[in-house]
């Protein structure tokens, strides 16, 4: 590759960045402006990556954690070459529709490593991938696999709390090829930095195991030359880049006037004169395009090296076996028999514990299952039998021992998911999802393949009292789009639910799981039944009069209470409804066939919203909880809040 002319380049980046945002008269021109000059040299002269074979598994990944600098990475898409990333999708930059969306969306784009716009979730995204790449490289060795993550980040990132959490596993974890370059601009939206922080950022990462370098941001051989250094170091890397938001502009930069709106008709006139620019918007000159496009093309021999080298390599097939995810042929086969000897045993156990013992069975088959949780293994039991842990000296393990850090835990798992090798499981209690909901969305939005096992999840957690009673965190979590919710009565649905969030590759799933001991309901394990949403648990023999649903651990109550009515000459039928979203998702007729068209009572201990949509036009009621819990014996703060047999008979006798 000839030489190149960076000045030129980054300016066209500038440029091109600006003119995208007028003309969508939105967008974020003041870090594109600033952050240039650093990715010019680093898309020319470190990243390595084949613009024609964007998913190349042995790319670097870039990662923009600021991802309202969006207009940046999609300039920088197009002018290497990007096939998705076209002159005609960059003048549509934030229109509906548009692959150029306002933040960058990894679905729409081949070339995005990773949806970015909450600040911070890059970040820890970056600590995911650049720990997956570690985890794959022990698996099949520099052969196959030796690359680095980048990540650019800005002081709103690193106010954020999730990056306390993730800079500090990625220290634990010494991640030597993560390298996150700080636009060190002291600028936010409500002014300079000093009025909101007075933190030594560097110090904060020295002291987490870092390796702190620093550069000027807008001189090219200071910026190489701190790249170059980063290379070669054996811990995690920041890079401080001392830059200037909106560089260039004459009268916004350095200032919040250039973060958040165009730059306007007259700043982008002078913009264009002092960066000698005086072609219209959006024409860039055949040999700054000519350099751009060089990039975009060199990696294309590295590339093919590996393809060569991969078709050689003994470990071939387990490699793309990972990158496929698919499911081992015998798996279901597993499956079902533990079902079976679950329903032969008949024992009483939590469907944490029931958990536990389907995972060891699904680690022993799922080479790329990668568990974890928040400091509560022993709680929340999602260590498998066959567990070892990952650290700094053993990359190989299939558990990750986050800490106390469930934020910085949600994002890492994001990024393995997203890298595409791993699917990752972790696990705290249902009460603290709202530590894990921000990168919980994220996911689901990116289509990523990812469990989350929440336990303790109802009034039976008992003493801990309401601060770790969940309530209203069931109805958070059916809110969120593209997520499945999973709350199984007992030890065979949990197996059928983890089968089933086994199956579903482009979505998140959730299982809430209980502290308290169930006894084992089903008796036919024939078929999948939790894979359907709902289903009759337990029928009645004569014609229904009542529809009793309930989820988790509230199933064997209505069973209960189902037995009460028979004796009263009511008689009831009992829907386990483990995933409401996925009931819905099925027919209109099986729905029918399912609830019935009578009197319908819902029970779950948990917040009423969303099930309302499930009582039929001839009536019915929700026993839900729409407070706060109580402190006290777990079956005595249940029976106080109404979930008792004896209630649910009375609520019944109400409506018939």
């Amino acid at each position: 590759m000839s030489t190149l002319n960076l000045k030129q380049m980054a300016t066209a980046l500038r440029i091109l960045s600006a003119d995208m945002i007028e003309n969508a008269k939105s967008g974020h021109p003041g870090a594109p402006l600033g952050l240039a000059d650093i990715v010019t040299v680093l898309w020319s002269k470190f990243l390595h990556f084949d613009a024609m074979a964007p998913d190349w598994p042995n790319r670097d990944r870039f990662i923009l954690s600021g991802g309202h600098a969006s207009a940046l990475l999609y300039s920088l898409l197009y002018l290497t070459g990007n096939r998705d990333t076209t002159l005609d999708e960059i003048k549509r930059f934030r229109q509906l529709g548009s692959k150029t969306a306002g933040h960058p969306e990894k679905k729409l784009i081949e070339g995005i490593d990773f949806s970015t716009g909450p600040l911070g979730q890059g970040l820890g995204g970056a600590v995911g991938m650049a720990l997956a790449e570690r985890m794959m490289n022990a698996r099949f060795g520099d052969n196959l696999v030796n690359h680095r993550t980048y990540v650019t980040c800005g002081d709103g990132d690193l106010m954020e709390g999730v990056s306390e959490e993730v800079l500090e596993l990625a220290g634990l974890w010494n991640l030597s090829k993560l390298i996150v370059l700080w636009d060190d601009n002291h600028i936010t939206i409500d002014g300079r930095t000093d009025i909101s922080t007075a933190t030594r950022i560097r110090d904060r990462f020295q002291a987490s195991n870092w390796l702190v370098l620093e550069c000027d941001g807008h001189n090219f051989s200071s910026i190489e030359n701190a790249l170059e250094k980063a290379q070669k170091s054996n811990q995690p890397v920041l890079i401080d880049c001392h830059t200037i938001i909106g560089f260039g502009a004459p009268t916004k930069k350095d200032t919040p006037a250039c973060h958040g709106a165009p730059l306007g008709t007259e700043e982008i006139a002078g913009l264009r004169q002092n960066l000698n620019w005086p072609y219209p918007p959006f024409e860039i000159p055949e040999t700054v395009l000519s350099d751009w496009r060089a990039v975009g093309a060199k990696g294309e021999g590295d590339r093919l090296q590996w393809e060569i080298r991969l078709t050689h390599d003994e470990q071939k097939d387990a490699f793309l076996n990972m990158l496929s995810g698919n499911l081992p042929a015998d798996l279901t086969d597993k499956i079902q028999k533990h079902k079976e000897e679950l329903v032969d045993k008949k024992e009483k156990i939590a469907t944490r514990k029931a958990s536990q013992n389907t995972l060891s069975i699904l680690a022993e088959s799922l080479p790329n299952l990668i568990c974890g949780s928040a400091d509560l293994a022993g709680a929340c039991f999602t260590k498998p039998a066959n567990a070892h842990s990952i650290s700094r000296h053993n990359y190989t393990g299939n558990y990750i021992n986050y800490g106390i850090r469930e934020i910085g835990m949600a994002t890492i798992m994001n990024g393995l998911a997203a890298y595409g090798s791993f699917l990752p499981l972790s696990s705290t209690f249902l009460s603290f999802a709202d530590y894990v909901k921000p990168a919980l969305r994220l996911g689901a939005l990116m289509n990523l393949q990812e469990i989350f096992v929440f336990t303790h999840d109802s009034l039976g957690v008992g003493e801990d009292g309401p601060t770790h009673q969940p309530v209203e965190q069931l109805a958070m979590l059916r809110a969120t789009p593209n997520t499945w919710v999973f709350r199984p009565a007992d030890s065979v649905e949990t197996a059928e639910c983890y089968e089933t969030a086994l199956l579903f590759r482009d979505k998140i799933s959730v299982l809430a799981l209980s502290r308290q001991g169930l006894p084992v309901l089903r008796t036919d394990v024939s078929e999948n039944k939790s894979a359907r949403g709902g289903y009759i648990i337990s029928d009645t023999d004569k014609k229904r009069q009542i529809t009793l649903i309930a989820t988790g651990s509230e199933v064997s109550l209505a069973i209960q209470a189902q037995s009460l009515l028979a004796e009263q000459g009511i008689s009831a039928a009992v829907v386990s409804m483990p995933c409401p979203e996925l009931f819905l998702a099925q027919s209109s007729d099986y729905q029918q066939s399912v609830l019935g068209d009578i009197p319908r009572i819902i029970i779950e201990a948990a917040s009423p919203l969303g099930w309302y949509r499930f009582i039929g036009p001839k009536g019915g009621t929700i026993i839900g909880i729409d407070t706060f819990g109580a402190s006290g014996k777990g079956p005595e703060v249940l029976a106080h809040f109404g979930f008792t047999s004896k209630h649910i008979v009375d609520e019944v006798l109400k409506l018939i």
